[in-house]
């Protein structure tokens, strides 16, 4: 049986939450040229869909990605090109983890051909589906808002150096959003008790945001980056915590709903 590419359910509002990096699965015929390392998906957003997950309370359509960042990555430019300019970045399809150790084992790398196969296989049926949502909810509502959920080890050395603000909020440099909506949701992550937070610090929100993000044809999209030591015990066996994780998910519920008034009362405008 072949895995679905996604997971979608349908809501009521003219919100979206998107969740890009939470799967796992590998197809066999891609796997068995994986090394030991890879094969455990480490740089996998953990439990993301589960936090995401909150803004089905509040009628917002939910999107997740069930195929791992391995496979072909959904936040990068089909194009393959970089998406931080001089900073260390992982490609379409990446060839080592976020700690440098390979992915594939000696001379099983994917040539460009293969890369340009899972383009067409994976990576363009599932923005298929994304770009049909937001067109729908637009029409329906005559706005449509993306908020696409990431998460990320809190140490990372490859992409920065210290620890990684538990809230990483990203809006292309205010590009990707009108102002009133980067306006309310730094607010929520600003003022988000115990937790530290940023605005477009070392995520500025990926491809996705950067796509999708046209608040000039009341398309608005914002990415969320999260600290995964904010609600999970980092590094294998990556394991969920309740406790924690429940105040993140509040903060997700916080910015779906803030994102819901703003179109609420940008339609009444």
């Amino acid at each position: 049986m072949t895995e679905p590419l996604y997971h979608i359910t349908e809501g009521r509002v003219p919100v979206l939450v998107n969740v890009p990096h939470p799967g796992t699965y590998i197809p066999p015929e891609i796997a068995d040229r994986m090394t030991p390392v890879a094969r455990q998906v480490p740089d996998t957003d953990w439990f993301a869909d589960r936090l995401a997950a909150v803004a089905l309370d509040h009628g917002a359509s939910l999107m997740v990605a069930t195929h791992s960042r391995y496979v072909v990555d959904l936040n990068r430019d089909p194009s393959g090109a970089v998406l931080y300019p001089g900073a260390d970045n992982t490609g379409l399809v990446a060839d080592t983890t976020f700690a440098y150790d390979p992915i594939y084992r000696e001379g099983l790398a994917p040539d460009q051909r293969e890369v340009a196969e899972r383009v067409e296989r994976y990576w363009r049926p599932y923005h298929d589906r994304l770009y049909q949502e937001l067109a729908k909810l637009k029409v329906i509502h005559g706005v449509a808002m993306l908020l696409d959920v990431h998460s990320i080890p809190s140490r990372a050395p490859r992409f920065f150096q210290g620890r990684l603000p538990d809230l990483n909020l990203g809006t292309a440099d205010g590009a990707s959003a009108a102002p009133g909506v980067v306006e309310r949701v730094w607010r929520v992550c600003a003022d988000a008790e115990g937790f530290s937070a940023v605005k477009d610090g070392r995520f500025k929100g990926g491809y996705i945001t950067r796509r999708y993000g046209q608040p000039e044809q009341n398309v608005h999209a914002v990415q969320i980056e999260i600290a995964q030591c904010a609600y999970m015990t980092e590094g294998p066996p990556w394991i969920w915590d309740a406790g924690k994780a429940a105040g993140i998910r509040d903060v997700i519920g916080q910015l779906v709903a803030t994102m819901l008034e703003w179109a609420s009362h940008a339609k009444a405008a």
